[in-house]
């Protein structure tokens, strides 16, 4: 596995704004950021499909983790550089190598802001605020083009996507909870195999509608379900959609 991506940033915040996933065959069968590129100028045999998920949490390599990279001694902005492996990763891979070896996986992600640990903090609400007056005039906290979905134009790359953003929206976060299902919806519009895993909770088009869907990589007791889950997704090609 590799892993390339492609930040930005604006007023001191970090954007993963590109991400992909190459599977290697074999430990020979890396390639450079030159063969990257490439590979992207066709995306439709190269780019097997899209996953998206909630935030990214990662770093290039030779950096750690950091608010601003830029801090660190991080240049490399807005052009390709190689990524650490973190647990996400780690999970996408075992599903997935074996199934699209020598291929790419799009990576996209709701909110495009690179921090660890997003959910049980402030920025929660800073993020429903940006929503909620995100088609109008007023100034957003977080760049409205880095760090946002352009919905109504998304364009996803590759034959499937996968919906792995997790769930855990809450109910007083009304414009994250409408921005989940306009992607939701959108989605269902294009041509593409609409892959995700569900619980009891709620049926398959429950799920859909009000965008429930599990991230394959989870804590405690659920971490070995989830990560199975996946991978028995993408036992066939087209993958399909993963009661747990």
């Amino acid at each position: 596995m590799q892993i390339f991506g492609k930040y930005s940033t604006n007023f001191d915040m970090d954007y993963l704004v590109e991400q992909y996933i190459y599977f290697n065959e074999s430990d020979e069968d890396e390639i450079t950021i030159d063969e990257l590129e490439v590979l992207l100028k066709n995306k439709r045999k190269s780019v097997a499909g899209t996953i998206i998920l909630y935030n990214p949490e990662t770093s290039p390599v030779g950096f750690k983790p950091s608010r601003f990279l830029k801090e660190d001694g991080f240049e490399s902005y807005d052009k390709f550089v190689k990524l650490n492996e973190y647990p996400m990763s780690y999970v996408i891979n075992a599903g997935l190598k074996k199934v699209y070896p020598c291929k790419l996986v799009e990576i996209k992600y709701l909110f495009s802001l690179n921090r660890e640990n997003i959910e049980p903090t402030p920025i929660l609400e800073e993020l429903d605020a940006d929503l909620d007056k995100f088609n109008s005039d007023q100034y957003t906290r977080y760049d409205k083009n880095l760090n946002y979905m352009d919905i109504p134009n998304i364009r996803l790359s590759g034959k499937f996507v996968f919906f792995g953003s997790g769930h855990k929206h809450d109910r007083h976060h009304k414009a994250i909870i409408a921005y989940v299902r306009a992607l939701s919806a959108q989605v269902q519009k294009l041509d593409k195999t609409i892959v995700f895993m569900y619980d009891n909770n709620h049926d398959e088009q429950e799920a859909l509608e009000i965008g429930y869907f599990l991230s394959p990589l989870a804590l405690g007791k659920a971490k070995d379900v989830r990560a199975k889950g996946f991978k028995e997704a993408f036992k066939t090609i087209p993958p399909k959609v993963q009661k747990l």
